[in-house]
């Protein structure tokens, strides 16, 4: 039967042109460049290998970077044959053929690796497909995703595969490539060294990325070598990988909200600027920045909130380019100003005592009688007016009766929070002192 979607199986011309990616493809795994936290010799595939007992597996990480590459040399060490599809060109009648396909290969005595790129691209369903043919070993699933297996494959496929990490190639992996493509071709590119490396940073740890702009290089006509600005000119900077629905939205949101927490208005501005690079909507950034007032600042600042609120309806009015700067200002306000969660903390805490004292009314005291009834039960009775008290403070209990008093508030001694702190604890010693 013939092998269906099987990449390697394409006829070719010796004589058709093949791009330079394609021709620089390892074709071993210690040829791989990068990646030694799987590829290593203690590292899981190097593990694996070595006891000849390969799972199903799932590589996440970001384009260029060798999922593709790792999954056909897995194929070629264990001699499975390898079988390539794509989630977004493949649908459930496919996907059987496939499965069959591999049937018939193992009764023959044949394993097949199958391997699925953009795997989240996979419904529920179509996910829960692969279970059956990975349980009883008709297939060996290498799944390939640029998103957080966390969030986008079932927990059942997760539960039947590893999940490996690879990583974006450093300058020194991409250095490497460049002069493995160089000697494939036969000379240097004609660059000098800061434009050199002005190349390796258009690539953005991406081999695949690198090795496309080096081939474009290479059918220049130059004479000498082009400098940073020569370089710049004729080839425009690769666009940064972000996605505003997929993970690098959620790790890039959580940089920049730690940075603040950190008080690093520096690192601060530079996750924000790499979100608006990445095409991210500024109000949702706003949004962000006037959460993390809230949340990180409280009233150690309560002018923080309200900076964030301006900075926000700045933008609203001024719009896109220069709305952003306002953004930026209230950035560096709350990085820079005191921090505290002790009203967070305290709120969280009145959440959770709430739940579990839910159906306690108030104290009879505290509660207005506007009816003869409600004050022959006794409603309002013995409430003290706090103006009329001594310092303006009763003292008494405004907690349900019966119920031990919690604290939830626990102000810390930074910025304004600092002098409300000595309030607290001026009214705790008054309680004290009067026995309530």
């Amino acid at each position: 039967m013939a092998d269906l979607f099987d990449t390697g199986a394409e006829a070719r011309p010796d004589s058709a042109p093949r791009p330079l990616a394609d021709r620089l493809r390892p074709a071993a795994l210690d040829e791989v460049i990068g990646q030694a936290q799987v590829l290593g010799p203690e590292a899981p595939l190097g593990v694996m290998l070595r006891s000849g007992a390969l799972s199903s597996l799932v590589f996440w990480g970001p384009p260029g970077v060798g999922k593709t590459t790792i999954a056909r040399l897995l194929a070629d060490e264990t001699d499975l044959h390898f079988v390539q599809i794509s989630a977004i060109f493949t649908g459930v009648q496919e996907l059987r053929k496939v499965f069959e396909a591999a049937r018939h290969r193992r009764a023959n005595g044949q394993g097949t690796l199958l391997f699925v790129d953009e795997i989240h691209r996979f419904n529920k369903a179509q996910q829960d497909g692969f279970l059956p043919h990975m349980e009883d070993g008709t297939i060996l699933l290498v799944g390939a995703t640029t998103e957080n297996p966390s969030f986008e494959l079932n927990a059942a496929l997760l539960s039947r595969a590893q999940v490996l990490v690879l990583t974006r190639l450093e300058l020194a992996d991409l250095e490497r490539l460049a002069q493995r493509a160089e000697k494939d071709l036969g000379r240097a590119l004609p660059l000098d060294g800061p434009a050199r490396e002005a190349l390796l940073e258009m690539a953005d740890g991406d081999g695949r990325a690198l090795l496309n702009l080096v081939e474009q290089i290479m059918a220049w006509t130059v004479e000498g070598k082009l400098d940073t600005q020569a370089l710049s000119t004729r080839l425009m900077r690769r666009a940064a990988q972000y996605d505003k629905s997929g993970d690098a939205h959620y790790n890039l949101i959580s940089a920049l909200h730690k940075s603040v927490r950190g008080s690093d208005p520096d690192a601060a501005l530079y996750w924000f600027a790499r979100m608006l690079e990445g095409g991210e909507d500024p109000r949702f950034l706003a949004r962000r920045i006037t959460r993390m007032a809230v949340e990180d600042i409280g009233l150690a600042d309560p002018q923080a909130q309200a900076v964030c609120l301006q900075g926000w309806e700045t933008y609203e009015r001024l719009g896109s380019p220069e709305g952003e700067l306002a953004l930026a200002q209230a950035l560096v306000y709350i990085a820079l100003a005191p921090k505290s969660n002790a009203v967070y903390v305290g709120y969280k805490a009145a959440r959770k005592e709430a739940k579990r004292t839910g159906s306690e009314p108030p104290p009879k005291h505290i509660l207005n009688a506007p009816t003869r009834l409600m004050k022959e039960q006794g409603y309002g009775d013995g409430y003290a007016y706090d103006h009329d008290a001594e310092d303006g403070f009763s003292g008494q209990n405004y907690f349900p009766d019966g119920m031990k008093r919690p604290v939830m508030y626990l102000p810390v001694e930074r910025g304004f929070e600092r002098e409300l702190k000595k309030r607290v604890d001026y009214f705790a010693r008054l309680r004290a002192k009067r026995g309530t």
